[in-house]
């Protein structure tokens, strides 16, 4: 498909997030073009994943960061549909534990990672330091730091953590993919009266999210800056444009395909000798 190439983001020095368009439906004329890609995607993907279990050498990480309302558990529900359970997992990191406070900000994050042969997930993530902990310093405080390390370079150097910590991963084998899926102002304010007004989506809607929106511009000004210092070739950044989620699958999809071909991956091969012990075992079953 193709469809994610013009929002990954390798090298972020001069990214701007006004540039990115959150309606963007690239050169798609319908929502029932994009669908029938997707269920195409779908197939290839769980194709694919088979493959990356079997040979047991690659792990996929993908990491999902957004606004409120922007589709972050409806792309995964959508897009890993037909991925085998077995070969995939879901971590959603809310607000960190007593014991997660206890230590450094990447040790969650560390726990979950996948194995190989493996599709992790991260539903937010170690990224929730350089956004949610900068726009509200409180947080920051209750994180027991020495006062000696939270100086005025705190969030340069997260991003050097982080960098370095990503660069570790990719020379050991784990595949990094970073989706922001950007949503309007406009697009999020009618997603939460439609859960406001639709009794089905009552228990979709917290007071929290709306005390967030006040926040918007902050925000916006955390992901800019998060992806201008954490976009790399070996962990790029997507901006999916959200305002339309059957196009955010679409590329969500394309972009983890596309990811996963690379990848070179194929079921592993049974040499001279396997062979042989698998005739001998086939001539015990026949008598």
């Amino acid at each position: 498909m193709k469809l994610s190439r013009p929002y990954c983001i390798t090298e972020g020095a001069d990214f701007k997030l006004k540039h990115c368009d959150p309606g963007d439906t690239g050169d798609l004329d319908s929502r029932e073009e994009a669908e029938g890609l997707l269920q195409r995607g779908i197939v290839e993907l769980s194709e694919l994943q088979e493959k990356l279990y079997a040979q047991d050498k690659w792990a996929v990480l993908l990491i999902f960061q957004a606004m409120d309302a922007a589709g972050k558990d409806g792309t995964i529900k959508h897009v890993m549909s037909g991925v085998n359970p077995q070969g995939c997992e879901v971590h959603s990191f809310k607000t960190p534990s007593a014991e997660e406070l206890d230590h450094d900000f990447l040790w969650r994050a560390n726990r979950a990672l996948p194995e190989r042969g493996r599709i992790g997930i991260f539903n937010r993530s170690y990224y929730e330091e350089t956004l949610v902990v900068r726009v509200h310093p409180e947080f920051l405080q209750r994180q027991k730091l020495p006062k000696e390390v939270v100086t005025k370079h705190l969030w340069r150097e997260r991003f050097e953590d982080i960098n370095a910590y990503e660069r570790y991963l990719a020379r050991n084998g784990v595949v990094i993919r970073k989706f922001f899926l950007h949503v309007s102002k406009e697009e999020q304010k009618r997603r939460f009266l439609s859960r406001l007004e639709e009794q089905q989506k009552n228990w979709k809607f917290s007071m929290a999210d709306a005390a967030e929106r006040e926040h918007w511009g902050d925000y916006m000004r955390a992901y800019e800056q998060t992806i201008r210092h954490t976009a790399t070739p070996h962990a790029p950044w997507y901006v999916v444009p959200a305002d339309n989620k059957w196009f955010t699958r679409l590329v969500v999809a394309d972009a983890i395909v596309d990811t996963l071909k690379s990848l070179d991956l194929a079921f592993p091969k049974v040499d001279a000798a396997q062979r042989r012990e698998l005739a001998a075992v086939r001539e015990t079953l026949l008598r």
